[in-house]
């Protein structure tokens, strides 16, 4: 029904950036636009709760934990069907795997998750 693939993770240093991608497919996409859904980025660092992150709303309005307010950067191209997440001024703390989350029709559909490592 829905599938999401992340990409864009990787190792930077400490205050560089980096742009995550969530591409999302699927039959349901043949009567629906990703305008449709709310969308979240979600994190999950080693021994920790897996936490939102940022989220967009079907209106388009935005949301970010405040650790990363200032610095993160939600938004989503309907046509190519995809959410990405802007991450300037990256600090070590930001180190994590990130999931891309939407729900639709009651049911939660989750990326593989992509890793994020920011070296100090």
């Amino acid at each position: 029904q829905v599938q999401l693939v992340e990409s864009g993770g990787g190792l930077v240093q400490a205050g560089g950036s980096l742009r995550l991608s969530c591409t999302a497919s699927g039959s349901i996409f043949s009567f629906f636009s990703i305008n449709v859904m709310d969308w979240g980025w979600y994190r999950q660092a080693p021994g920790k709760q897996r936490e939102l992150v940022a989220a967009i709303s079907t209106g388009g309005s935005t949301n970010y934990v405040d650790s990363v307010k200032g610095r993160f950067t939600i938004s989503r191209d309907t046509p190519k069907k995809s959410v990405y997440l802007q991450m300037n001024s990256l600090k070590p703390e930001d180190t994590a795997v990130y999931y891309c989350h939407t729900r639709h029709s009651g049911r939660d559909y989750w990326g593989q998750g992509t890793q994020v490592t920011i070296s100090s």
